[in-house]
């Protein structure tokens, strides 16, 4: 097949903005508070006033090093930052503070988990090309209103500036707008896993930028690349990518010109919109920053924030699904927030079956944690009580109806599940005289349906085992119930 001849292919690569938690700035003891009034987290460094000298926050480089070697990053003994040109009103040096040349971390990967409609689930190991340190800039906030002109002027907040940024950038390796979402989903889910950042992409501190570019197959040279800008949600980059995918596609097929430029994401529209050109590094004019000197990692260093480490999201969805046997799909699912992942282990370890455990967890408790926008850690219901209602279950104590019935109580205000169950007298019925006169009675008030059933509409016991749990309150202990009905049904 010849090159015009052979399927187009998507290339992506993603610029992740991370925003390091920590309490000050990269630069300076400027507190990162989120949502406060505008321009109260400043200083003199962060306004670039003469005279006043960066200092490199440690907690910024133990949270960058920690973040790259969980990306399976190799960490730089050596680096420094440099500064980058360029104007924008939010940017109150005229230059951001970043890592060029010799950035803290180069060539990693991560493992992503897609699942593409109508396609069965795959797993992708997707390249990462580096990780730096910048700081961020301020924010614009476009203010008035002109019914031709839009806003009328527009003011700025230097809270945000000088805040401390893991910038993550990938390989061309991701072929689809799924494939990009998942991967920014694993990106913050490793760094929330970490706590080196909250990931809230409601508030900016993940953000991403789309590279897109398309081309005659995987033989072909890369096509232009245009970069969509400041992709604040996983269902955006998804679309973004697709639409941009097919814009540039129709384009090339139709004799047009696709340019190099950064576009942006119009959510309302589900289209991107060209912003401007898309400058080079050249335009940039990087130089080393004379007012910071070079990083040094010793091997030591390097080593105890390793040990520090904790089980990252993959891992754990491996061990889920080969030790503990649970499929796939739950793995993932209670991995995806470090939270659930705590509380299903401790329920685990309290003594539950796991995959009763985990049906639990994702089911009923997790629509109870997102309703109540709360996180696993703050239940009232603590995993060891769990762990005892599953028990309950499985030792024939009480059913699953009941389990629901006691749940909400639970979930409000904790508590014992055997002390609730004996205070409000919900134990199951598994005395055999007691099973044995309710069904007698049912065989006497339905015997229109007990002669049907024994002229072989045997679904029938359906509907006395349902009467049966109606009569008792759902307390009747199931397979005991079953076992006298078919007995006494068939006469």
């Amino acid at each position: 097949m010849s090159g015009s001849e052979a399927p187009w292919e998507a290339v992506i690569g993603l610029e992740t903005h991370v925003q390091l938690g920590t309490e000050s700035k990269i630069f300076t003891s400027a507190s990162t508070a989120f949502g406060d009034a505008p321009n109260t987290h400043i200083d003199p460094v962060v306004c670039g006033l003469p005279g006043t000298l960066p200092v490199l926050n440690e907690k910024v480089l133990e949270y960058a090093v920690k973040a790259a070697m969980a990306l399976n990053l190799k960490i730089a003994e050596h680096s420094k930052f440099d500064r980058k040109q360029y104007f924008y009103p939010d940017l109150p040096k005229n230059y951001q503070i970043s890592q060029f040349d010799e950035p803290i971390a180069e060539e990693g990967w991560i493992e992503v988990e897609v699942a593409e409609k109508g396609k069965e689930t795959y797993l992708k190991k997707i390249g990462i090309e580096r990780l730096h340190m910048e700081e961020d800039a301020g924010k614009l906030v476009h203010a008035g209103s002109d019914r031709l002109a839009g806003s009328t002027h527009s003011l700025v907040d230097y809270n945000r500036a000088g805040v401390a940024l893991a910038e993550i950038v990938s390989k061309p390796d991701i072929r689809t707008g799924r494939e990009a979402a998942e991967y920014a989903s694993e990106i913050r889910r490793i760094m929330r896993y970490l706590g080196v950042s909250d990931g809230n992409m409601q508030e900016g501190s993940l953000r991403c930028d789309v590279n897109i570019s398309v081309r005659r197959g995987p033989l072909s040279p890369f096509g232009t690349k245009v970069e969509i800008k400041n992709m604040n949600s996983f269902s955006a980059i998804h679309k973004a990518c697709d639409y941009e995918i097919e814009r540039q596609i129709k384009a090339y097929e139709s004799g047009e010109i696709v340019v190099q430029e950064t576009r942006l994401w119009d959510e309302g529209k589900q289209i991107t919109k060209s912003m401007r050109s898309k400058e080079g590094s050249s335009d940039y004019r990087y130089f080393p920053d004379p007012d910071l000197g070079p990083i040094e990692l010793s091997k030591e260093l390097r080593e105890i924030w390793r040990a520090e480490l904790p089980e990252l999201p993959a891992a754990k969805r491996h061990r889920y699904a080969d030790e503990l046997g649970l499929s796939i799909y739950d793995a993932r699912v209670l991995t995806d927030e470090l939270s659930m992942a705590v509380y299903f282990e401790a329920v685990v370890a309290a003594g539950a079956e796991p995959k009763f455990a985990s049906n639990w967890i994702t089911g009923d408790i997790a629509a109870y944690v997102n309703s109540q926008r709360i996180s696993f850690s703050q239940l009232s219901f603590r995993p060891s009580q769990l762990a005892e209602m599953i028990q309950m279950i499985d030792a024939g104590q009480i059913s699953g109806k009941i389990a629901k019935e006691i749940l909400p109580q639970l979930l409000e205000h904790g508590g014992s599940p055997k002390l609730i169950v004996e205070e409000r007298g919900l134990g199951m019925i598994s005395d055999p005289g007691a099973i044995s006169l309710i069904v007698d009675n049912l065989i006497a008030e339905y015997s229109k349906e007990v002669e049907q059933f024994r002229n072989g509409k045997t679904k029938l016991q359906g509907f006395f085992v349902g009467q049966l749990m109606k009569k008792t309150g759902g307390k009747a202990d199931p397979k005991m119930a079953n076992q006298i009905l078919a007995k006494k049904l068939q006469g």
